[in-house]
């Protein structure tokens, strides 16, 4: 059965961008940065700390690159604007790169949303290194480099093992549209025996933290203790200490939003299951811990990505746009509150009078 994407898009061969839709994205990317940028905060910079030689199990790819250079916040306040750079490169390459005007405005809508202020508070956590690996990976699909693709695939799971549920379900739906089933799963089955094995092993060896705890107290940053201390906790001892009704109650909303939309341009069919399930997937990160604006950021961007990659190179008709523009508008309703206190900069020059009082 045909889809109302594939009947109501017509290809498009404009390869550049309009000079208004390049000065909308440079305004967005700078509304988004003057709203979220800051300095990467110490928990951020404790988990980098943390590397697979000194007998942590899980999210240690960061830490075990990063130990040669010292433990000292300069090396890892260097090394994420590093890779918040390079993400912001590849966003770029894909806004010029993009054949249609459609995807260049998903992109600029992104950036308007809380997700673009977003995307730069979270200077220095692994979620922004898992993206760019997911990035590298499509990248690799696209130069018909496949084993280079899933093998950076299967390192993302030892960044953050949340890859299992935010880039890895991505991954697997570009792979279904490019490979029969079986070539597909098994390009897929290394980032995921991987990921499945890490959560399977003891996350940290014993007495790792109190050793690491103790070089840390020496380091130029006060370093987190409780950032630490998630590696010596079981998931039912982290359970116990956050409502997961809580974060489902506030993820759930955003994702029959997005889902809702993507199928009012995919007709529901079983090609649909695939992006739906990528779209879809990071609801169940409220089963792994209570950062839940921060999956709502995970949730909205694996939909905008799997938006862009499903146009290809058609363009949205006017219904279709009138669809993506009201959800959109729904989303800047989506409350995002910063970690350790931040808050979004207003586009003011001062704090309302009604707030000041």
């Amino acid at each position: 059965m045909a889809t109302l994407l594939e009947r109501a898009l017509a290809p498009v061969l404009e390869k550049t961008p309009r000079r208004s839709i390049t000065a909308l994205f440079a305004i967005a990317a700078g509304v988004a940065a003057y709203t979220g940028l800051r300095l990467p905060g110490t928990w951020a910079a404790t988990l980098q700390t943390v590397s697979l030689t000194d007998g942590f199990h899980r999210r240690f790819l960061v830490g075990t690159l990063l130990k040669p250079f010292g433990q000292h916040y300069l090396v890892f306040a260097v090394a994420s604007f590093l890779v918040l750079g390079a993400l912001l490169t590849a966003v770029a390459i894909a806004f010029f790169r993009s054949r249609t005007e459609s995807r260049r405005l998903l992109i600029v809508a992104w950036l308007l949303l809380p997700t673009g202020g977003y995307l730069f508070h979270e200077v220095g956590y692994f979620d922004q290194m898992l993206y760019l690996l997911l990035f590298g990976a499509l990248w690799a699909l696209h130069r018909n480099r496949p084993v280079l693709a899933s093998a950076m695939m299967a390192l993302s799971v030892t960044v953050h093992e949340i890859a299992l549920l935010t880039v890895l379900p991505v991954f697997g739906f570009v792979l279904l549209r490019r490979f029969p089933f079986r070539r597909a799963c098994a390009l897929l089955a290394p980032g995921a025996g991987l990921g499945l094995l890490i959560l399977a092993l003891p996350p940290v060896a014993p007495g790792a933290v109190a050793k690491l705890g103790r070089e840390l107290s020496t380091v130029d940053f006060a370093y987190r203790v409780d950032a630490l201390n998630l590696f010596g906790r079981t998931q039912a001892e982290s359970w116990r200490m956050y409502s997961i009704t809580h974060v489902l109650l506030y993820l759930v909303p955003i994702a029959i939003v997005v889902v809702g939309g993507f199928l009012v341009l995919h007709r529901p069919s079983l090609t649909a299951a695939a992006p739906v399930a990528a779209i879809a997937a990071p609801v169940l990160l409220a089963f792994g811990g209570w950062d839940d604006a921060r999956w709502g950021f995970l949730l909205v961007t694996d939909f905008v990505v799997v938006l862009w990659l499903w146009l290809g190179r058609r363009e949205l008709k006017l219904p279709q746009m009138a669809v993506l523009t009201a959800l959109f508008l729904i989303l800047t309703h989506v409350p995002m509150p910063y970690f350790d206190g931040y808050e979004p900069r207003g586009l003011t020059l001062v704090t309302p009078v009604e707030d000041a009082r």
